[in-house]
């Protein structure tokens, strides 16, 4: 008999995995140990070759289901005899090398125990195992035990720690275990921060009836504050929406349970697999009627729905017996509020009551957004964060062992770790715009450089010199002295999608579509509707839309009526649509601009898609950003519903991205009198058409598609519809089409330029 050391990593820390180790030893009569340390799950036995194999072979195929096995190793080494097999203490020596767990929704085992008549954490708020509740926003180092956790400051009872120490119980080393005798504590104020009570049943029940009152609550959740009220109260819902400053977006709905909603209305399998998965996200259910959607999201026939994904929502909501409007818990363009002290001084101004609890966060994250397209049901994830951020991972994807930063965007921000090999994406941090957001994304960098005791050896950028995480990083390669490049925007959104699919050493020309709103271009104009082709590690910007004159500056991305006017500024026929959209002055003033002419222009679809919503008379002013498509998406939607429409119907005939010609023939089709829903379906259509004639003219097979404009559901149906039969067509699947996987992207572009220099130098050697 040898003795042999296993190693696995990845996201094995928080999942149960020792305690599954430890009875699949003992299951197969095996004495050695089990550890958690820095770099993963290492495991020591006494056992033949054989046997040592097996038992390797038995822990990758029944691991637990939460776990993410990124890499394993079986080695023998100095024989050492064991007597038993044990779990010991985790080590933290050296440095941190395994994947970061994700927070969990509540599981199925908990919310049985939890409406259990005779069981002793019936009712409570906090109930957790080895298979559920936050990880990743609690942890402050590596390893994951339960002292480097925020869980640290509550000693467990005598019952609590019997099953912690129970080999056979579900609670075996679950670090975040506790009961209503060492409870988390709930405690109540209202808006004047006035402690009301600070009894869990007592919190729960004025929650309730408050809710029942009209009230509008701010609830501490796993990641950060939600504010919540009765979504079933029109005045209520009118009142939050004012105090938020949020007259129309949409805000997300939590519904009691999955059989409410089931009655309530129609759900189709991928949204219910998502809503019932661990990750508990806001699934957008589509093609509701107007009466359930009116108040909450205007203007649509869509809604952001989820479940209760922890044991305190799950009893307000059962006992409420209603949905409530679960939105982020901040102020306008701040970022979720975490803290219990901002959350008394900040939305006491938004919520008349507060209810706190003593577990603290250590990182925020807001829910993450998923929506599956009407027709060919292709998931798209609107934002990426709690229950899927921060570790992505890809066992194929070969990078580089150096540890990288990428910044990332300014708008929809995230940040990109690259350490030891694995890939970290932050959760979604929001618009880099409010000094709130900056120091949010500053304390979540820093965060996980305190995690793994480590600072980044190269720092990658955007081009924008004005964007905050442009600025953020310079100064941080500044005061580490170490190197930054800048990766172009929408080169990085290919990037990333090139790195989503494993494309990088793709032997065949690959056609990248990057559509979005803005992105500072390599000419200093604004880029938003590219065709880039890849081949032999090179990005070549082959087609863009044509420029038109960018003017107003921000104003532009808020008044989807400028842009109309910029688009269709030599067609003289647009302005008998355009002008009743301006006041005198204002139009007196922006045509003096466009006649003086624009340094700045654009190219951006992003822009086009507010263009036409404006001429069609949907939107001349959006209240938040993508308004304006939404609502044009929807009127398309409803057009298509009934109808198709053939190649000739295209404002697209040649391989040109023409602006002229596109606005020219929308004019065209309004003066004839044609509908709404059948312009805005056509102007769907044709760029559908338009990728289709370039990627002919180029002899492209691959088309890989990202950017913000690709959140349009109706138009990847319509790219799935019209292309998959004759080209291979790649969308995001783990990440966000928008400017979320940018900082990815900074870091695949980083890669492929090392490939491309590792090539030339082989091409070299080779001469």
């Amino acid at each position: 008999m040898e003795t042999w050391h296993i190693h696995i990593k990845g996201q094995v820390q928080g999942v149960g995995f020792r305690p599954f180790v430890y009875r699949l030893a003992i299951d197969n009569r095996l004495n050695g140990w089990v550890c958690n340390t820095t770099d993963g799950v290492h495991i020591e036995i006494n056992a033949t070759k054989n046997q040592a194999l097996f038992f390797h072979d038995l822990l990758l195929k029944k691991s637990p289901k939460l776990a993410v096995i990124s890499g394993h190793s079986i080695e023998p080494i100095n024989h050492q005899y064991y007597s038993d097999f044990r779990i010991i203490h985790s080590k933290n020596k050296g440095e941190a090398n395994l994947l970061l767990t994700p927070d969990f929704s509540m599981c199925e085992d908990c919310r049985e125990e939890l409406n259990a008549e005779n069981n002793r954490r019936k009712n409570y708020p906090f109930i957790t195992c080895t298979n559920c509740g936050p990880r990743f926003s609690i942890t402050h180092q590596l390893p994951y035990d339960r002292e480097t956790t925020t869980m640290s400051k509550f000693e467990l009872c005598p019952t609590c720690q019997k099953e912690y120490n129970d080999p056979i119980d579900r609670r075996y080393y679950s670090q975040t275990n506790s009961c209503p005798v060492c409870n988390i504590q709930l405690s109540l104020y209202d808006a004047n921060q006035n402690l009301l009570t600070q009894k869990n049943k007592e919190c729960m029940d004025m929650v309730v009836n408050k809710w029942r009152s009209g009230k509008i609550v701010a609830i501490k959740g796993i990641g950060g504050y939600l504010l919540t009220c009765d979504a079933g109260n029109i005045l209520t819902v009118n009142k939050l929406r004012r105090r938020k400053h949020r007259p129309t977006k949409p805000f997300a709905v939590m519904y009691p349970s999955l059989e409410y909603l089931s009655e309530q209305i129609e759900i189709p399998k991928e949204e219910l697999k998502a809503l019932t998965s661990i990750e508990s996200p806001i699934v957008i259910l589509d093609n509701l009627p107007s009466s359930k959607t009116e108040t909450l999201a205007p203007g649509l026939e869509c809604l952001g729905v989820m479940l209760p994904y922890t044991p305190l929502y799950d009893l307000l909501l059962k006992e409420f017996g209603k949905p409530i409007v679960a939105t982020s818990g901040n102020r306008s363009n701040s970022p979720i509020v975490f803290q219990d002290e901002k959350a008394l001084s900040d939305l006491t101004k938004i919520a008349d009551y507060i209810l706190v609890n003593n577990r603290e966060i250590v990182v925020p994250q807001d829910d993450s957004v998923v929506k599956f397209s009407p027709k060919h049901r292709q998931k798209i994830i609107l934002r990426r964060s709690r229950g899927m951020a921060p570790s992505y991972v890809q066992p194929a994807l070969k990078l580089t062992t150096e540890k990288i930063l990428s910044t990332g965007a300014m708008l929809k921000s995230t940040f990109t770790f690259l350490h030891r090999g694995n890939t970290f994406i932050s959760q979604y941090l929001g618009d880099l715009e409010s000094f709130d957001t900056q120091e949010n994304y500053r304390h979540t960098v820093n965060h996980f450089f305190r995690l793994f005791d480590d600072h980044p050896e190269v720092i990658l950028a955007d081009k924008h010199p004005q964007y905050f995480s442009t600025i953020y990083g310079q100064q941080l390669a500044q005061s580490l002295d170490v190197s930054i490049e800048k990766i172009q925007h929408h080169v990085a959104h290919f990037g990333a999608a090139l790195g989503e699919h494993n494309l990088l050493n793709s032997k065949e020309l690959i056609l990248g579509v990057i559509w979005d709103g803005t992105g500072l271009g390599d000419d200093g104009h604004i880029w938003g509707g590219e065709f880039f082709k890849y081949e032999n590690y090179e990005f070549t910007r082959s087609f863009h839309f044509d420029y038109f004159d960018f003017i107003l500056a921000d104003k532009m991305p808020k008044e989807p009526r400028i842009s109309a006017l910029c688009a269709t500024w030599d067609i003289e026929e647009a302005r008998a649509y355009l002008r009743p959209k301006f006041t005198p002055v204002e139009w007196q003033v922006y045509l003096k601009k466009l006649e003086r002419g624009s340094s700045l222009k654009t190219s951006s679809v992003g822009r086009l898609f507010d263009a036409v919503a404006s001429l069609l008379g949907i939107m001349d002013k959006s209240n938040y950003e993508g308004e304006a498509a939404m609502l044009l998406e929807k009127v398309a939607s409803d057009y298509f519903k009934n109808t198709n429409l053939d190649d000739s119907e295209a404002y697209f005939l040649e391989k040109e991205p023409n602006v002229k010609a596109l606005m020219s023939g929308i004019i065209d089709d309004l003066n004839k009198g044609k509908s709404k829903g059948f312009i805005a379906a056509k102007f769907h259509f044709s760029l559908v058409m338009l990728v289709k004639q370039i990627a002919s003219h180029l002899q492209v097979k691959k088309l890989v598609f990202s950017g913000g404009v690709f959140q349009n559901s109706l138009l990847v149906d319509l790219m799935n519809e019209y292309l998959s039969k004759d080209f291979q067509l790649y969308f995001h699947h783990k990440l966000s089409p928008n400017d979320e996987n940018i900082s990815f992207g900074q870091l695949i572009c980083y890669r492929i330029n090392q490939l491309k220099k590792q090539k030339v130098r082989l091409f070299s050697v080779v001469e």
